[in-house]
C-alpha cells in the first residue's frame, strides 16, 4: 500500500494518474459540511458555484448552500447544517474542496483513472476513512488549501494537519505502508497538531463569529461517516 500527497486541483489531477482513491481534505470547511450532512442523511452535490448551481439545485429539486452567514437556510457553515432532514438534497458550492470535487463529478478526475474513487476526509472522520481506503492499494490524499488575491494556491495549515491525520492512521494500522515524503511530513504536523484558531482561516472565522464551526471542525474521530462520490453526489459509503 501506497500513500501519495499533491495539493490541490491540479494535484487531484496528477494523482488520479496514479492512484485507486483520492481523499479530498477542505477542513474549514468543504469536508467538515459535507461529513456532517452525509451523517445525517443528506445527498450533497458539490459545485464550483454561480448560476449553474442555481440550475442544478432547480433541476433536481435540491437546496442550494448559500454563503456563511447569508441566510438562515443551509450554507458552508457546519453549525447551518446540524438540523438538515435526512434524504434532502443540498448542492454545496465551495472554492476549494467542492471545486476538486466538481472536477471529478464533470470527469476531470475519474476520467484520468477510470473511475478512481473519490472521498471526503477531515479531523471528524480521520479514523473512518482511514480504515475505509485500507481496500484500496494507491492512496491519494488531497488537501485543498485556499487562494491567494491572485488565484494561486496558498497551502493551509488546517488542510495539512487534517490530511495527516487520514494518513497517520493509515499508517498506524498498516506498518509496511509506503509514505511519499509529503504524506509523511503532514502525517508529523498532525502529530504535533495545534489550535485551529491559530491559523488564519480559523482567525477570519472566529472573527467574523463563527467560532463554532472551528470547534465542530477541530472535533477529532467523532464521525464514523465516509462521504464517497456516487453518481455525482455524496452519500455515506
Amino acid at each position: 500500500m501506497s500513500v501519495a500527497l499533491e495539493w490541490g486541483p491540479v494535484g487531484a489531477k496528477v494523482l488520479a494518474e496514479q492512484c485507486d482513491v483520492i481523499v479530498v481534505v477542505d477542513v474549514l470547511s468543504f469536508s467538515t459540511s459535507v461529513t456532517i450532512a452525509v451523517e445525517r442523511g443528506a445527498l450533497v452535490w458539490p459545485h464550483i458555484g454561480g448560476e449553474n448551481a442555481r440550475v442544478l439545485a432547480r433541476d433536481i429539486g435540491a437546496a442550494l448552500a448559500g454563503n456563511r452567514g447569508s441566510h438562515d437556510g443551509p450554507t458552508l457553515s457546519p453549525a447551518s447544517l446540524l438540523d438538515i432532514e435526512k434524504d434532502s438534497r443540498l448542492v454545496l458550492p465551495s472554492p476549494n474542496g467542492s471545486s476538486i470535487a466538481f472536477a471529478a463529478v464533470e470527469g476531470g478526475v475519474t476520467a484520468l483513472h477510470g473511475g478512481v474513487a473519490v472521498v471526503v476526509g477531515c479531523l471528524r472522520n480521520a479514523t473512518a476513512v482511514a480504515r475505509y481506503v485500507r481496500d484500496f492499494e494507491r492512496i491519494g490524499v488531497v488537501p485543498a488549501g485556499e487562494r491567494w488575491g491572485d488565484g494561486s494556491l496558498r497551502p493551509a495549515y488546517e488542510d495539512l494537519v487534517g490530511a495527516g491525520a487520514v494518513i497517520d492512521r493509515i499508517a498506524s494500522r498498516d506498518l509496511s505502508v509506503n509514505l511519499s515524503p509529503e504524506a509523511e511530513a503532514a502525517a508529523i504536523a498532525f502529530r504535533a497538531l495545534r489550535s485551529l484558531e491559530e491559523c488564519p482561516s480559523g482567525q477570519e472565522l472566529v472573527e467574523r463569529g463563527f467560532a463554532e464551526d472551528v470547534r465542530m471542525a477541530s472535533q477529532l474521530d467523532v464521525s464514523d461517516v465516509v462521504p464517497r462520490l456516487t453518481e455525482g453526489r455524496f452519500v455515506a459509503a
